[in-house]
């Protein structure tokens, strides 16, 4: 007897990351087991070059594969080289690194996910060659006039359950066709893991439906909000005191932070952080309380309770999830344990 694993990585596309995979014909006396490194060609992933091809698959992250079933899993891996060290489109192994160093102040993440469906070239909902009512009341709405894609939403939250990822949470967003799931709050490793699998679920289930799902953080320019992957921070600290929101806001907005941030905050950040439709510019930082307009905000429950975590709202829906919490966890954590407030 034998079962499929389904080997998931991110390849080297520039300047947004896609996700491949294959399937690998496992034994069944492998259940439990260690799983193997495999290997694939780099060059028609961009990341290698013709004349010396060959990668490495590391298996980091694996769960039940709830489209096969069954005893069928879903495996997502590290690309390394073939001398085992991290290939530069690894973003994963840095973030190991300031995971585990900054591990005792105990950093969680929660990410909100929002993506678009396309059918024909079309945002789902749109009439071909037009536009539909202007938006508002779609956020969160129901009924068929106003709601686009629902069967899929389901289906893919469903899916994500069956593999025991951390989804917390769906919702219609503000355009037709548009949707966020959340994942978290959980440490950095498992919140960037679980979304690039959720992420992967997603692109699945919409193929069986013929539709295609995109991260664009502009899908439709003009008067449309765009897509984001609003990023919730706390450290044990914030958890418990107000002082450390604060410190964690403002070391946010230091020196080149902001731009440090914002640059891998996702491809074409400047079309979607333009001061409008709930966003901040992308070259000006600010934080505040209850502001949706801010690059960072502090959620009004917070200010109350005096503790609690804050919500960098700049993240596109593209970003990479490994890079974004890296330099969260970097800048805040930094910041508190100078602080003192650890």
């Amino acid at each position: 007897m034998t079962f499929k694993a389904e080997y998931i990585w991110i390849d080297g596309t520039q300047p947004t990351a896609k996700l491949r995979s294959k399937t690998k014909i496992m034994a069944d006396d492998a259940k439990g087991a260690e799983l193997p490194i495999w290997g694939f060609d780099g060059s028609s992933t961009n990341q290698a070059e013709g004349h010396s091809s060959d990668r490495v698959l590391k298996p980091v992250f694996s769960c039940p594969d709830p489209i096969r079933g069954g005893d069928d899993i879903l495996v997502l891996c590290e690309v390394l080289n073939i001398d085992m060290t991290p290939h530069e489109s690894n973003t994963r192994a840095a973030l190991t690194e300031v995971a585990e160093k900054f591990a005792a102040q105990e950093p969680i993440f929660g990410i909100e996910q929002e993506y678009t469906f396309f059918k024909d070239g079309y945002p789902l909902g749109f009439p071909k060659g037009g536009f539909p009512a202007p938006q508002g009341g779609y956020y969160c709405g129901v009924g068929a006039d106003e709601i686009f894609g629902r069967d899929i939403v389901e289906a893919h939250l469903e899916n994500c359950l069956k593999a025991g990822l951390a989804i917390s949470g769906i919702n219609a967003e503000v355009m037709p066709g548009q949707w966020e799931f959340q994942v978290g709050p959980v440490s950095p490793l498992e919140v960037s893991d679980h979304l690039w699998v959720a992420r992967w679920l997603l692109y699945r289930t919409a193929e069986d439906f013929g539709v295609a799902a995109t991260l664009d953080p502009k899908p439709v320019k003009g008067d449309w909000n765009g897509a984001g992957a609003h990023t919730n921070f706390s450290t044990k600290a914030m958890r418990e005191g107000y002082d450390a929101i604060i410190t964690a806001c403002e070391s946010l907005g230091e020196g080149s932070k902001p731009l440090d941030h914002v640059k891998n905050y996702g491809a074409g950040i400047d079309d979607r952080l333009t001061g409008l439709h709930e966003t901040a510019p992308w070259n000006e930082y600010s934080y505040g309380v209850s502001n949706r307009g801010a690059s960072v905000r502090i959620p009004w429950q917070v200010e109350k309770d005096g503790k609690g975590y804050i919500e960098d709202r700049r993240p596109n829906a593209n970003v990479d999830p490994y890079l974004v919490t890296r330099l969260i966890v970097d800048t805040c954590c930094t910041a508190l344990e100078k602080a003192g407030q650890v």
